[in-house]
Formats: structure tokens, C-alpha cells, sequence
């Protein structure tokens, strides 16, 4: 499955920003898909994630309250809705995904079988 993110950009602190995530050619039905951040020079970090089974969503404690994440009543996209965003959350934002029936593993949503090549974002005034 290729997964290709879109939405980043450069925005204001305070701002809101929201990307999408695609799968060309297929829909993302029965998979779980998740958002991670890899802000300059650390690790990748997982954001947010969207069980496949049930809606269950989950969110990391940095975002949790001003990101939400969403799917289209067809299943193609993925949302990640983020307000209120600072400077700590430029970076690399990726989508990924599990192969059918997977499921969001907590604590940092592991698991995920496929990945997208990000989409940056910039917070800065």
C-alpha cells in the first residue's frame, strides 16, 4: 500500500493546520492508521492514531485536546485536524499504516506496516 501525505506547510503559532493522508488506487478500510512526528534532529514520535475495527482514537499527551483524527465516510483519507499549534510541533509529519485487521498498539503505535514520505510543517513567525 503507498500512503502520500499532504497539508504541510508554513504556519503561524496559534494556527491550524490539517493534512491528509491517501492511499492511491485502494481505500484504507479494515486498516489502522496512524500519524507520527519527527521534529529536527530527534526521533519519530507517533502523534495519533485511528483504529481500523472500531474508531477508537488515541493521541499522544502533547497533543491531546488540539489534534483530531478522522476518516472520510469512503474510507480514502486519512485526516490529522491540529490547532493551536507551537513551534515544538514543525517537523516531519508521516502517515502509516497496518496491513488489514491491525490495530493501534499503545503506547507509540507500533506496529505499522506501511509509511508515507512525510509532509514537513513549520511553525514560526
Amino acid at each position: 500500500v503507498q500512503l502520500v501525505e499532504s497539508g504541510g506547510g508554513l504556519v503561524q503559532p496559534g494556527s491550524s493546520l490539517t493534512l491528509s493522508c491517501t492511499a492511491p488506487g485502494t481505500t484504507l478500510d479494515d486498516r489502522t492508521v496512524a500519524w507520527f512526528h519527527q521534529a529536527p534532529g530527534k526521533g519519530r514520535e507517533g502523534v495519533s492514531c485511528l483504529n481500523g475495527d472500531d474508531g477508537a482514537t488515541y493521541y499522544g499527551a502533547s497533543v491531546a485536546g488540539r489534534f483530531s483524527i478522522s476518516m472520510n465516510t469512503d474510507k480514502t483519507t486519512v485526516f490529522l485536524q491540529m490547532n493551536s499549534l507551537t513551534s515544538e510541533g514543525s517537523g516531519v509529519y508521516y502517515c502509516a499504516a497496518t496491513l488489514p485487521g491491525g490495530l493501534c498498539l499503545l503506547p507509540d503505535y507500533y506496529g505499522m506496516s506501511f509509511w508515507g514520505k512525510g509532509t514537513q510543517v513549520t511553525v514560526s513567525s
